[in-house]
């Protein structure tokens, strides 16, 4: 058992640590939040899109292009959003509740799920991840629009607007790109292989070290009840879910443990820009990422465990 809750730690400590640099870099100054917000336009516009397009391209089809699992994966974060939507009515403030759905069911499964992937199933881990990425940006686009349209009247969820946002989002572009190149295996240069490989090797820990810039105490000291039953939505009922319905058709090893790892993420920092845009309880947005990304580290390292322990990793 004590060599269980080892390996699980091997996954999850490397991946937290890194944000928790980002969080001491911050505190002694030698990074401010200008380099996090460039910084994480870099990542997103840049080195995450060529991550992805990497991983495709290298991944072995029959293994990267798992649809059986990105379904389950679509049918899980959907039923969750309806879910949280149906709990949020009774418990929270009509103008929060958009803004809790979305923090409760989005979570930041390009960085921190790719991350604990990549640590854990390496080859496997990044190729398949990268595609369960691309379906769940697609997804949450579309999810967190209708919900925060429903009760923001400054954010359109109308179709077109939808549509514009998916087909102009970089990693959209850059897993789109990899999949034709990919299934026709076309064999670019090497010496644009390695400029690539140097590029993405920045996404992993720059994305994470402004996860941890990024974060509030002052958001964390002031983290509501919404926050935390936010945050447990998240960090347990979701990935609880997820695991219940993908064993009984045979889900197991690294398809169960990248479900798992992908839906058991924290919260996406983009749900604050959202949640701000629509001028919406930008700080209940800003609690309910720190609480859950403070909270991962017990719950993932948990569920690794729980899941190794019955075989089912």
């Amino acid at each position: 058992m004590v060599d269980v809750f080892l390996a699980t730690l091997e996954v999850s400590l490397p991946v937290f640590a890194m944000v928790f640099v980002g969080a001491l870099l911050k505190r002694l100054g030698w990074i401010n939040q200008d380099f996090v917000n460039t910084a994480s336009q870099l990542v997103f516009r840049a080195t995450m899109p060529t991550l992805l397009f990497m991983s495709i391209l290298r991944a072995d089809p029959n293994t990267a292009l798992n649809v059986k699992l990105v379904g389950v994966y679509m049918v899980v974060s959907t039923l969750a959003f309806v879910l949280i939507w149906l709990w949020a009515l009774p418990r929270c403030p009509h103008e929060d509740r958009g803004v809790f759905v979305q923090g409760a069911f989005r979570g930041n499964c390009g960085i921190v799920g790719l991350a604990l992937s990549a640590n854990m199933y390496g080859d496997i881990g990044l190729s398949l991840g990268s595609i369960m990425a691309g379906a769940i940006i697609v997804l949450n686009l579309v999810l967190s629009a209708i919900v925060l349209a429903v009760y923001s009247p400054s954010v359109s969820a109308r179709p077109l607007a939808i549509l514009g946002d998916v087909t102009r989002n970089p990693l959209i572009i850059g897993i789109v790109a990899a999949l034709p190149l990919n299934y026709l295996e076309v064999q670019l240069p090497t010496w644009l292989m390695t400029s690539g490989d140097y590029l993405a090797s920045l996404s992993l820990p720059l994305a994470l070290i402004c996860i941890g810039g990024s974060l509030s105490v002052s958001a964390a000291r002031q983290s509501s009840a919404l926050a935390l039953e936010a945050s447990l939505w998240k960090l347990a009922l979701m990935p609880v879910l997820g695991v219940l319905i993908a064993v009984p058709p045979g889900f197991r090893d690294a398809e169960l443990g990248i479900l798992f790892l992908f839906l058991g993420s924290p919260s996406a920092a983009v749900a604050y820009v959202m949640a701000r845009a629509a001028g919406g309880n930008e700080q209940l947005a800003a609690s309910i990422i720190v609480v859950s990304t403070l909270l991962s580290l017990l719950s993932i390292s948990a569920g690794l465990f729980v899941l190794k322990l019955l075989a089912l990793i």
